[in-house]
């Protein structure tokens, strides 16, 4: 799940901010778009890209030198980006990361056109886009926040989860009919997509920047910005010696840096809220991966084409359109905790049945399942951390959140691959059952009251 919440700014619980803003559907719709044409645009370079490497003739080890260094940026990165996100610059920082990623597609677009493209150069191009991702993701944490009052927060963050669905099942079929016609073109698809977004942001009208009154108390996470300026109330800061600057100054910034960044991960330690939320989205992410790297462990030893694959995701984009439409109306009738605990539950049977599926209709009945009913959770956790999380804090501990989640995705194929060796095909399945059902036991035990205590989704 894609999380965009942040917790508190200090031990005791914040208020929320003093007014909410106001709905503004042409916002709310302009933001939809600028995100759905993001993923759409990722996932259609994304699919062929291994394909190209390898076609050009890079090493597999080579292919996955860019796939680690890419993901790593983005998980290094983006709490450094959230930092300029929550002071301020949100916009700022969307509008250039998606302009600079546009660049650095078309140049890759451009290099695969005209031949064989030096991987050096392939390399930097698609870290510089990655690190726009980065810096975007981080920024965008909070935009649900700024536009949308809380009581629409569940509306929107399933239209976005349709987005990204969406984009999931068109994306792959639209990379592959596009690299048929020539391999630049799903690179200049993705360029186009990013330049897409940044349009879309540019004419957004809500004033992104988080209540200043809310920062003011942030403590320190709020200090290099909320200090007087050069010779206010008789102080001085630290100047440059004739010598060059003074390293005790330098210091000072980079100490202040790292304060600021680690706000977020300070806070969702904090925070009861935030912590389930870390635990139950990396637990269910690892647990995603590691079984969808299971089936297709076991769908490429017996045998079965590419399309067996293509069918089990194309059901699961379709299944994750539906959950997410009926996300809102369903955490309503249901309430919140009922509903969340409901959906962890309902994992373990999913997940074990896929240990006993044997055919590529019973993987995308019961992948589909697992997309169809994921929904409901990831729109009440996110709605309800959005909603108890002060704006000038949402992308930094958004980023702590996304971090965890993109961290235990990376590990799911691995420990798949482990447990395929160790105890067959039917071993990441049930590797991931055992982990489901200590989540689903501890979330029943350790939190029954936790999403109760945090306001409405509806």
């Amino acid at each position: 799940m894609a999380a965009t919440p942040a917790p508190r700014a200090s031990d005791s619980p914040a208020a929320p901010p003093a007014a909410d803003p106001p709905a503004s559907p042409r916002d709310v719709r302009l933001f939809w778009w600028a995100s759905t044409a993001d993923a759409l645009g990722t996932q259609t370079s994304g699919i062929v890209l291994p394909l190209l490497l390898l076609t050009l003739g890079y090493s597999p080890a080579a292919v996955g030198l860019i796939a680690g260094a890419s993901a790593a940026f983005g998980l290094v990165l983006g709490p450094l980006a959230a930092v300029p996100a929550d002071r301020g610059a949100r916009k700022t920082v969307m509008l250039w990361s998606a302009g600079l990623a546009a660049l650095a597609m078309a140049t890759v677009s451009v290099m695969v056109a005209m031949g064989r493209p030096p991987l050096v150069l392939l390399l930097c191009a698609v870290l510089v886009e990655r690190l726009c991702t980065a810096a975007y993701d981080a920024a965008a944490r909070g935009t649900v926040a700024m536009i949308c009052p809380p009581e629409g927060y569940p509306r929107l963050v399933a239209r976005l989860q349709v987005g990204d669905n969406a984009a999931l099942v068109l994306g792959p079929v639209l990379g592959g009919a596009l690299y048929q016609l020539g391999r630049a073109w799903p690179f200049v698809v993705d360029a186009l997509s990013y330049a897409a977004t940044a349009v879309c942001v540019g004419f957004m009208r809500a004033d992104l920047r988080a209540d200043p009154r809310a920062a003011a108390g942030a403590g320190p996470a709020a200090a290099p910005t909320d200090r007087p300026a050069d010779g206010e109330h008789g102080t001085a800061r630290p100047g440059p010696s004739p010598e060059g600057p003074d390293p005790r100054a330098r210091r000072l910034r980079r100490a202040a840096l790292l304060t600021e960044a680690g706000a977020g991960l300070r806070l969702v330690g904090t925070t009861p809220l935030l912590r389930l939320v870390t635990l139950w989205t990396a637990v269910v992410n690892g647990a995603l991966s590691a079984l969808y790297f299971g089936v297709l462990f076991f769908l490429e030893r017996d045998g079965h084409s590419g399309s067996a694959t293509g069918l089990v995701l194309a059901v699961s984009g379709a299944a994750g359109i539906a959950g997410a439409l009926a996300a809102p109306a369903l955490a309503v009738r249901l309430g919140a905790a009922r509903t969340f605990l409901a959906v962890t539950w309902l994992l373990v049977p999913l997940a074990a049945g896929l240990a006993a599926a044997r055919s590529p209709w019973a993987f995308a009945a019961l992948f589909g399942g697992v997309c169809l009913i994921l929904p409901c959770a990831t729109v009440v956790l996110q709605s309800r951390t959005i909603a108890t999380t002060p704006p000038h804090l949402q992308a930094r501990a958004g980023a702590v959140l996304a971090a965890a989640a993109g961290g235990a995705a990376a590990v799911g194929p691995a420990a798949a691959g482990l447990l395929a060796a160790r105890a067959g095909s039917a071993g990441p399945a049930l590797g991931c059952t055992a982990a489901l059902i200590a989540l689903a036991v501890y979330t029943g035990w350790a939190h029954p009251r936790t999403l109760k205590n945090t306001g409405s989704t509806s």
